[in-house]
């Protein structure tokens, strides 16, 4: 089956909200084979949900246009500072490393994620020094040793070694999109409705409590529609040079789930939502008092989309990941003797962001033509799976070049007065006559807003 028509049959339900593909014309070329083709697909799922909340809920039938080397452009940086810089991306100790047996990537980027990572590793404080630690533990067990410690850690290993582990095998039986439907009582007179086809997500409200960028990029498409977006973050938790690329179109505010009042207020919260969008590993909202059942006596109403690392079902399905790691788990980063080759982006990231944008919207379809709460479930590893046999090593002379590749797209770049300063947007990849995707609030600071509903 076609890498389009499985992810269709995920986001569809199986055929229960079909999608229209017919009104949808993809335009521009993409040297990136399947990496782009994966982005793409999510992409035009997401614009299928649209088309088709469109044509029931307001009897509007759009046409849509999606450029496919714009869409490389957005999976590696949307916005370009004017006249001051980006703070790097990475952590430093955040790199692959050498182990006995092969090779190892830590993921530091996360303060408690790099405390855990450096303990483990006997108080490293430079590559180097992470380095010649690493260099003597075999990467199983290193892996084993900072996975448990709270860190977040990925072994290299090939397809091959994936599809045999416990995980991989786990994985790859679970649904592209895992679809649950409510049948509880839900209160019709506040069910959401578009009213608007040049903003069809006005008056949605959205609250979002992910992280770093599969989350931020679906509630980022949904805030191009008109969705009042509201980001919610802990106090201790930083992105680095992405926040300006993933918090535009949304008001970010702070709560320390740790305190009583702030627990309260994202009840309060919750109350008033339409939609919840998270990416809490398995178990940890519930564990905050917040599972399935308690949702639905908070909000019957309430849209949950979820993303987790890898998967939800196997042993591995409670730990902590990130696409970078999935991609050394699954066998899709590959090493020669002096490094490991990645994929040109984080594709896991973004083609699982926009599948759940489309999630979102499939989800408003569901509920307004069946009176029924839908939740949704994807994960960075079942997306993995359909990259099976990707070629890494090849793709690496098509990197996205954004010194040079830019040059069509210069005069489209909107300007933006950033929390950081002035900056420049490129133009969306996806254009829908008849409707306005744009954002109204520039890229914010997190814990910039209050905590409560415009």
């Amino acid at each position: 089956m076609l890498m389009l028509e499985q992810l269709a049959t995920g986001v569809s339900h199986n055929g229960a909200l079909p999608l229209a593909l017919a009104h949808q014309q993809l335009v521009k070329e993409s040297p990136l084979g399947e990496v782009n083709l994966l982005a793409t697909s999510a992409m035009q799922l997401a614009v299928a949900a649209l088309q088709g909340l469109l044509t029931e809920q307001l009897s509007v039938q759009v046409q849509a246009q999606i450029d496919r080397t714009l869409i490389d452009h957005w999976c590696t940086n949307s916005v370009f500072p004017v006249g001051w810089q980006l703070p790097a991306a990475w952590d430093e100790l955040a790199k692959d490393y050498r182990c006995a047996d092969g090779w190892i990537r830590l993921h530091t980027n996360a303060p408690h994620h790099r405390q855990s990572a450096v303990a483990v590793l006997g108080g490293v404080t430079s590559t180097s020094e992470a380095a010649e630690a690493i260099a003597s533990w075999q990467g199983q067990a290193l892996e084993t040793a900072i996975v448990e410690a709270g860190g977040c850690a990925a072994q290299l290993r090939e397809a091959k070694q994936w599809q045999c582990h416990p995980q991989g095998q786990a994985v790859a039986q679970e649904p592209i999109v895992d679809w649950q439907m409510s049948q509880a009582s839900l209160d019709t007179a506040r069910m959401w409705r578009a009213k608007d086809a040049k903003r069809p997500l006005r008056g949605l409200k959205v609250l979002d409590l992910t992280r770093v960028i599969a989350g931020p990029v679906a509630t980022r498409f949904l805030a191009s529609l008109g969705a009042d977006v509201l980001r919610i973050d802990p106090p201790f938790w930083t992105e680095h040079g992405k926040e300006i690329d993933l918090t535009v179109g949304k008001r970010c505010a702070g709560l320390d789930l740790r305190k009583a009042q702030d627990k309260v207020q994202l009840q309060r919260l919750m109350a008033s939502a339409d939609v919840l969008v998270h990416g809490y590993r398995q178990g940890a909202l519930a564990g905050l008092g917040f599972d399935a059942v308690a949702l639905r006596n908070i909000n019957a109403n309430l849209i949950c989309v979820s993303l987790n690392a890898y998967g939800a079902t196997g042993p591995w399905q409670f730990r902590r990941g990130f696409d970078s790691l999935v991609q050394r788990s699954a066998g899709l980063a590959v090493a020669d003797e002096h490094k490991v080759y990645e994929l040109p982006y984080q594709v896991l990231d973004h083609a699982s962001g926009y599948l759940m944008a489309a999630n979102v919207l499939q989800a408003l379809r569901w509920q307004h033509n069946h009176q029924q709460t839908a939740s949704a479930h994807v994960s960075l590893a079942r997306q993995a799976t359909l990259l099976d046999g990707v070629d890494t090593v090849a793709l690496q002379q098509h990197r996205v070049d954004q010194s040079h590749g830019l040059q069509p797209y210069n005069k489209l770049l909107t300007p933006e007065m950033t929390g950081w300063g002035k900056a420049r947007r490129l133009p969306m990849p996806v254009q829908i006559p008849g409707v306005d995707m744009f954002w109204q609030q520039p890229a914010s600071k997190l814990r910039s807003a209050l905590p409560a509903w415009r």
